[in-house]
């Protein structure tokens, strides 16, 4: 049979009758009203699940408002680079006088720089809202694009696990203000351009078009690329042994992927070079961060924004709720098995069922964890943690990648129990009921919750109003109290609000450790100098620790360090006694502008 021959009977219904051309445009506009509903579908629950931060935008995330606060920084240091040519890829804005390495925090230069227009009309608040909620609807929309145009051409299915990949447990999770990791979209664009590599004839094209998505993904998230090219790797070995029709496809395929693997190198050695070796640059994550495991017990909890979830029974098993990277349940855990079981002969989903497996040990850490308590017993990333590039992974996360794993293991399954139900007509009833009946009990204990909302305290007027200005002229900075880090990041939000025109120094982001014995490893925040620890016990104890000459002449040093020309202290629980502590400290008084009590430094500075 021809090319031709096959198209024309791929068009003929089972009678035999050719289709008409108006049928074929019926069945298009069919094909798109499905379209149409599932991509609203996405976005409905991409809503639903950020209700609370649309219903009052004066609100944040409850459990997450530092990572919050550094986005919207973010937000704002891509429309710098758009208004201002600022350099991409550092940024002396927030830890004056040393600059932070955007490379190797998350930058999300790929969406941040798109969306300037929305944060120089609504805001970086707004762009991050914007940027957290229509990554999520993208995410499950382009799943669902790949599903059913590409793997396998149906839309229930493809519905099906693209609504589990965009919005499972983990996802939701991650939603407390993790935007870059929720922003999933550009993966199943990597997987398609992949999977097209094998075209006879189109290596060049095809090489180009899949290197443009994976640096579109590099300047997203790295660690999902990581992970997304470990994932693509098993399952293309998989197919290459076991399906030997495929081979005769390996001449393009790797020319191609030669192509994607060169043009990548070139575009991102710069950047990547800046990430490694650059100012700021860090050496691995620290001992703590990479301690954060998943819990084995937490395969079959409930999230606490899953439906039958709560935060009591999630609380002991995640580092925090930002990272509840497993929790699927036993329900879908038996139905996962069950259906790799059942679609065995299937070769992807033999490779896809060994990914989850391996992504699963993987994500246990240095040991296993049951139940909140330590087993003694060693887990394999104990052996792979120093090494280079995974050095910077934190281990629970790749229990982050086995949910579009359970996505594509969910989609199969209904694809398989649909063409059951056609070529079983008498017993179509029961296998719709029986694949209904299943796939409520797993799944419909995930529907995700709105994310909890709490109040921000507002920007204050000394910062909206530009009351800043005289004191940041010539090179100077901003001083906060408490001086920002991964418990106090409100500075960095006023900075955004003024499209990081007002330069603060220290900062909440990813730097290099500088003492002798710590070997440049990521600390969250700057290098700890003697005043900021003055005032970090203050904010821990809310007390004032006696002040001698030493600590005097420390906090002098540490202003003319951070070209300091004033000191700002907004609203806080800890307010008086922050005041008290800098006030003896300097031994100046200050005076309440603006809402912030102002401490004018320049003259300490010069």
């Amino acid at each position: 049979m021809t090319t031709a021959d096959s198209s024309r009977a791929a068009d003929t219904p089972e009678g035999g009758a050719s289709t008409t051309e108006p049928d074929q445009r019926n069945q298009a506009t069919t094909r798109w009203r499905v379209d149409l509903l599932a991509v609203l579908s996405f976005l409905a629950l991409a809503l639903w699940v950020t209700l609370r931060l649309w219903l009052d935008p004066r609100d944040g995330l409850r459990d997450n408002r530092t990572d919050q606060a550094q986005f919207e920084w973010m937000m704002a240091h891509g429309s710098r680079v758009v208004t201002d040519f600022a350099y991409p890829f550092a940024s002396d804005r927030m830890n004056v006088p040393e600059v932070v390495n955007l490379m190797a925090n998350t930058s999300v230069l790929s969406v941040s720089i798109p969306m300037t227009p929305v944060t120089l009309v609504a805001g970086p608040r707004m762009s991050f809202l914007l940027f957290l909620t229509l990554g999520m609807a993208a995410t499950a929309t382009s799943w669902y694009f790949l599903l059913s145009r590409v793997v396998l051409r149906s839309p229930g299915p493809a519905w099906l696990g693209a609504t589990f990949c965009g919005f499972a447990p983990a996802m939701v999770s991650h939603a407390n203000a993790h935007p870059n990791i929720v922003s999933q979209f550009v993966v199943p664009l990597i997987i398609w351009r992949t999977l097209r590599l094998g075209e006879p004839g189109r290596w060049l094209r095809n090489g180009l078009l899949l290197a443009l998505v994976i640096v579109w993904q590099a300047f997203l998230n790295l660690e999902i690329l990581l992970m997304t090219a470990i994932g693509l790797g098993v399952v293309i070995v998989a197919l290459a042994l076991g399906r030997p029709d495929l081979r005769q496809r390996t001449r393009p395929f790797l020319a191609g992927l030669g192509v994607a693997a060169g043009v990548t190198l070139v575009l991102l050695a710069y950047p990547l070079y800046v990430q490694f070796f650059g100012p700021g640059a860090y050496r691995g994550l620290s001992p703590l961060i990479r301690g954060y495991s998943t819990d084995l017990a937490s395969f079959v909890a409930y999230s606490r924004e899953s439906l039958a979830g709560d935060e009591p029974g999630a609380r002991g098993l995640a580092k925090n709720p930002t990272e509840e990277n497993a929790f699927f349940g036993w329900p879908l855990l038996v139905l996962v098995a069950a259906l790799v079981w059942w679609l065995r002969r299937n070769v992807v989903v033999r490779a896809l069922a060994l990914l989850a497996v391996v992504f699963a040990v993987l994500s246990l850490g240095r040991e296993v964890l049951f139940n909140g308590k330590a087993t003694g017993i060693p887990a394999p990333w104990a052996v792979l943690e120093t090494l280079p590039i995974l050095h910077s992974v934190v281990p629970t996360r790749w229990a982050l990648a086995i949910t579009p794993v359970i996505g594509l293991l969910l989609a199969y399954g209904a694809q398989h129990a649909r063409t059951l139900a056609t070529r079983n007509p008498s017993a179509r009833p029961q296998i719709r009921f029986a694949t209904v009946t299943v796939l409520a009990m797993a799944l419909l204990p995930l529907l995700p919750t709105p994310l909890p909302a709490v109040r921000l305290e507002p920007t204050p007027a000394f910062v909206t109003s530009g009351a800043w200005r005289p004191y940041v002229a010539g090179g100077r900075s901003i001083v906060t109290l408490p001086l920002p880090d991964t418990h106090y990041a409100d500075p960095l939000r006023w900075s955004a609000e003024t499209g990081l025109e007002m330069p603060i120094a220290r900062g909440y982001f990813l730097g290099p450790d500088t003492r002798p014995d710590r070997h440049r490893v990521a600390l969250f925040t700057a290098p700890d100098r003697p005043t900021s620890d003055f005032f970090t016990e203050i904010r821990r104890t809310g007390e004032v620790p006696p002040v001698s000459q030493q600590e005097r002449t420390a906090a002098e040093d540490d202003l003319r360090y951070w070209r300091a020309g004033a000191v700002v202290l907004g609203p806080h629980r800890h307010a008086d006694a922050l005041r008290r502590g800098m006030t003896e400290l300097i031994e100046v008084q200050p005076t309440y502008t603006g809402g912030v009590w102002l401490w004018d430094v320049r003259h300490l500075t010069d």
